[in-house]
């Protein structure tokens, strides 16, 4: 159980919760954001006493069913009510292991997108699976040590990428890459690749450990990048992330505007094919 960060996150979530979105009156003027905690422990059915106790991280260990309400109370995500349950010491119901292993439907997508690129990722941003024209659009993802072929430890540690953006931009992604991150260490607490990752990110990159102890948790969906292709030049691309029910890989589909520059740019990288892709190290 880890009591401090379990009273961080109870307080950032009341913080940000309104009387509205929790079906409450607004009760007047309000000297801080979010709501009174006596009006979550009244949601949770809990003691005003325990949950002040809970918030400076003073009390016991928390039974899973003080879990689940205060998940209810604060209007928690799946990934954040999977936090909630790993904080406090117990294994979120629905945990299952990291899955790694690349299933028969999603190799079929594979070979039937091969004129889109597409890349295969677990929860932990490692690379699973590659079509050739992602290959050809990135680089040789599947190649190089483990720890090479993880998104997230390439972008922090600063190994070589086609993909160019503004600070604002880079800023942008990281926040959203680490909630993520920690999302999935809710969902999959006793995952050891993933607890090492998470450590060992901490200790190379000060960008990573400063966005993880804002302890944000999200589900990362959606991007917008522009690839600095060394023959076609720059694509800004949708990336769009799918995830794989039942088994937790994410699909990651790379697309243009049909008859813009960037769709031009793609059809010209089917034409040039893997010929000049090689491993990014």
């Amino acid at each position: 159980m880890d009591r401090r960060e379990l009273a961080r996150c109870l307080r950032v979530w009341r913080d940000r919760l309104t009387p509205q979105s929790a079906g409450l009156p607004a009760g007047g003027v309000r000297r801080a954001p979010g709501l009174r905690r006596e009006e979550v422990a009244r949601l949770a059915g809990l003691s005003v006493d325990y949950l002040t106790r809970l918030e400076q991280g003073r009390a016991g260990h928390p039974s899973a069913s003080v879990v689940e309400a205060l998940a209810r109370a604060l209007r928690l995500s799946d990934e954040e009510n999977a936090h909630l349950f790993r904080l406090a010491g117990h294994a979120d119901p629905r945990a299952r292991p990291v899955t790694r292993h690349l299933t028969p439907g999603v190799q079929r997508m594979l070979d039937r997108l091969a004129d889109t690129p597409v890349l295969v990722l677990d929860a932990t941003w490692q690379t699973v699976a590659a079509n050739s024209l992602l290959t050809a659009l990135l680089g040789d993802m599947t190649e190089g040590t483990a720890r090479e072929q993880n998104l997230l430890w390439r972008h922090f540690t600063g190994l070589p990428s086609r993909v160019v953006a503004t600070a604002e931009q880079d800023a942008a992604f990281e926040a959203a890459a680490v909630a993520d991150l920690r999302a999935a260490a809710g969902r999959f607490p006793d995952d050891e690749p993933l607890r090492t990752l998470i450590s060992d990110l901490r200790g190379v990159s000060p960008r990573f450990d400063r966005l993880w102890q804002e302890h944000a948790v999200a589900h990362h969906t959606s991007s917008r990048k522009t690839i600095m292709h060394p023959q076609v030049g720059a694509l800004t691309l949708d990336c769009d992330v799918l995830t794989v029910e039942g088994s937790g890989l994410r699909t990651v589909i790379y697309s243009a505007v049909p008859g813009s520059s960037d769709d031009h740019g793609l059809a010209l990288l089917r034409t040039i094919g893997t010929q000049f892709a090689s491993p990014l190290t």
